[in-house]
């Protein structure tokens, strides 16, 4: 019998992404099964999610044998009883420029680990893995990469590598199984879900839920630019900016970039790809293509009147359902920490003891939790706390019938995020105008008086937006009880 929860993880790992990942591989079977990994850019670069993912599946594999030489449960029993794929998705946003969050995750995602803890590190790419698995007679990668693909091929191995795009792998899994029985848990940037979406939107409204982490309503974005050094030295150069790489380039398009940087109103997620998000968003609505963003400007050499491409193209007019989403923005995730100091008492007996799985983790939380303190200005030492964003979502997917989880009280919002502003894109926007309501409704999205139709009951998107948890207080513990145990 499959278990009540089964999800796909669209991840842009990223540290508290990995978090997140072995909390939901602590699950038991009969609580959650994870069908697919679903790797995007984000964080970092997508290879680089993508050695993150691969790192933590051999760490996990040499932690239970660890766990098992001394006497111990192995844990990790979904992964014992439901394999998960793993694919990759895009490695850049729908039309925006690519800005990564390298400046706190690190250049790999993990704080430098690859560079600081290579004995951690599987020596594998991606690409030698998937080539060495088409024939038993590959003569052309080294020993510890050829050692992981023979455990990939084993009967108990922890993952299987798809050639297959993300968003692909996703839609496939939706049409091959009944309607209403995955989950999709979408931490990174929405792209690979934009993309499912766009590509077969009948077959993707065939998800029972797309729980996002990202937006925020209330509470100061996270988007920021790191500061300077309080006295760099003169040998250092300045702090790099963001990585906007995405061509074409022009001195327009460069100054823009500089400027767009940082805004105070947005979430990483939302930012990284504001319009996939808008996009995403927009199939809660009644009239999706009411709320969704403007085409961008037709790129160098194409004329203007070109039809986008199908990933930014409308929805078709009438679709069989709206899309259940619901969102935990910074106002919920932020207040969810795990201490330095709760971290430091967990794992140092583990780390005494040989643990492997401590010794990985413990190497990228002791770079995240010393960047954090560098930023705050108020916290220090055991105090310092990693904000458990994407932990989060697990957290909801595994105890979700507890009734202290709930939705903002007025039922579905409606949450739009801005594509096209100077200072605002990635922002979550709702109407805080105390006005009437029209009860006649409008399809297209507009009337005179209100652009974008904000004020027709039957208009706007439906986001249900969590706003109580089972508790901020709990939360760190009962993530560090069941990744270690």
């Amino acid at each position: 019998m499959a278990p009540p929860n089964r999800i796909i993880i669209d991840t842009d790992p990223g540290v508290d992404d990995i978090l997140a990942m072995l909390l939901a591989f602590s699950a038991k079977p009969e609580e959650l099964e994870v069908l697919l990994i679903s790797v995007t850019f984000g964080n970092v670069d997508v290879q680089n999610c993508l050695r993150n993912v691969i790192s933590m599946f051999h760490t996990i594999e040499k932690e239970q044998a660890w766990r098992r030489k001394n006497g111990h449960a192995p844990g990790f029993e979904t992964l014992g009883m439901f394999k998960p794929i793993v694919a990759v998705g895009a490695e850049e946003p729908l039309a925006d420029q690519l800005m990564m969050a390298d400046y706190f995750h690190g250049v790999d995602g993990l704080g430098g680990i690859h560079e600081s803890h290579p004995h951690l590190t599987p020596a594998q790419t991606w690409q030698s893995l998937l080539e060495a698995a088409k024939t038993s007679e590959s003569t052309e990668i080294d020993e510890a990469a050829e050692a992981l693909v023979d455990f990939s091929r084993h009967p108990k191995s922890l993952f299987t590598p798809s050639e297959t795009p993300a968003h692909q792998e996703i839609l496939r899994l939706l049409r091959e199984n009944e309607k209403d029985s995955i989950t999709i848990v979408a931490i990174g940037p929405l792209t690979n879900i934009a993309l499912a979406a766009a590509a077969d939107p009948e077959t993707f409204l065939r998800v029972k839920e797309v729980v996002v982490m990202g937006g925020t309503i209330e509470t100061p974005g996270n988007v920021r630019q790191p500061p300077p050094p309080i006295h760099p030295p003169p040998f250092l150069p300045p702090p790099p900016r963001f990585q906007l790489t995405k061509a074409p380039q022009t001195p327009l398009r460069t100054s823009l970039n500089i400027r767009n940087q940082i805004t105070p109103v947005a979430e990483f997620n939302a930012y990284a790809d504001s319009i996939a998000a808008a996009r995403v968003y927009a199939l809660t609505s009644p009239h999706p293509n009411s709320t969704m963003p403007p085409a961008p400007p037709a790129p160098p050499g194409k004329q203007v009147d070109d039809a986008p491409p199908p990933f930014l193209a409308n929805y078709p007019d009438r679709l069989s359902r709206q899309l259940p989403v619901t969102l935990f923005p910074l106002d919920i995730t932020t207040s969810h920490l795990l201490t330095r100091g709760q971290f430091r008492e967990t794992v140092a007996p583990l780390l005494d003891a040989g643990s492997p799985l401590a010794e990985w983790v413990a190497a990228f939380l002791s770079s995240t939790f010393g960047k954090i303190e560098s930023l705050s200005a108020r916290a220090a030492g055991d105090r310092v706390g990693l904000a458990l964003h994407d932990p989060l979502c697990v957290w909801y997917m595994l105890t979700r019938r507890s009734p202290a989880w709930t939705l903002a009280p007025h039922g579905p919002e409606d949450i739009r995020v801005e594509t096209s502003g100077q200072w605002t894109r990635g922002m979550c926007v709702v109407d805080r105008r105390n006005r009437r309501r029209r009860e006649d409704d409008v399809e297209g999205g507009e009337v005179p008086g209100d652009t974008g139709n904000w004020l027709g009951k039957g208009s706007g998107n439906r986001v249900g937006r969590v706003v109580g948890t089972p508790g901020e207080d709990k939360f760190g513990a009962y993530l560090l009880h069941r990744i270690f145990g």
